[in-house]
């Protein structure tokens, strides 16, 4: 199986220069994965980018905005169904695939692998040797998460899965698949890491700790790190290696369990 990329013209700080859209095909058949946003300009450039290739299905990782919302306009124009984990606001899938769920295309497929943590609903696909990850995994940055736990969990599946290439939802192709699953794992734990050592140190707020833990950060980036630390914060209460300080206020106040 082969792949053609067509960039949307949709960058920015959480989409790098923009959402990857591919067309995985077989030199015959073709499924699009992550048509991306509702721009007329990148609708058409995916029809251009078919040229004589039948299509067979459209794809969708996750319900997000910069992924999803051209999948059903674009599936009703090609003939073909969509497919994806579940609806959301701006896709309805023809058809619902979970963990395991294979997507005929000629002579391949694509192998749906449920990821949760940068969404529940997450999927990557192994074609052969080459996952592709969505937002699971992007070159060139770290994941925005709304559930720590499940993200680790599903870093570790995929680590599993033996690919030896990264086609991400932004940025370009990972050509080394272990070391980039390897450092985005490490990652995760040294960030871990650095908010326990922060609440050691007295900072017991997600704010005090996001001034800590992701210090010199863009203006424009700081409410996301907070909602991050309030995500890994929820991973490290549930191991108890933190400790609500004082369970019924309205206020996150955390300390280490020797410092209780």
């Amino acid at each position: 199986m082969q792949c053609y990329r067509v960039l949307a013209p949709n960058p920015g700080p959480y989409t790098g220069p923009g959402t990857n859209t591919y067309l995985i095909h077989d030199g015959e058949r073709a499924a699009i994965l992550d048509p991306g946003p509702i721009i007329e300009s990148h609708f058409a450039a995916i029809e251009r980018s078919l040229g004589d290739l039948v299509p067979a299905a459209v794809v969708v990782s996750h319900n997000h905005p910069d992924h999803a919302p051209l999948a059903n306009p674009l599936a009703e124009k090609l003939g073909v169904p969509s497919y994806g984990f579940a609806p959301g606001p701006d896709f309805s899938p023809d058809l619902m695939i979970a963990d395991g769920s294979t997507i005929p295309v000629g002579s391949g497929e694509l192998v749906a692998v449920h990821t949760p943590g940068h969404t529940w609903d997450h999927l990557c696909f192994l074609v052969g040797s080459e996952l592709y990850t969505g937002d699971h995994i992007m070159e060139g940055s770290t994941v925005i998460l709304e559930d720590a736990t499940a993200y680790l969990d599903s870093l570790d599946r995929v680590a599993s899965l033996g690919a030896t290439r990264l086609r991400p939802g932004h940025g370009d192709t990972i050509e080394d698949a272990a070391a980039a699953i390897a450092e985005y794992i490490e990652h995760r734990r040294e960030r871990e890491r650095q908010i326990v050592a922060a609440v050691a140190a007295g900072a017991d707020t997600p704010a005090a700790i996001t001034e800590v833990v992701y210090v010199g950060i863009p203006p424009e980036l700081i409410s996301a790190a907070a909602s991050q630390v309030r995500v890994q914060l929820q991973k490290l209460i549930s191991e108890q290696r933190l400790l609500l300080r004082s369970p019924s206020s309205t206020e996150m106040h955390v300390v280490v369990p020797d410092e209780r």
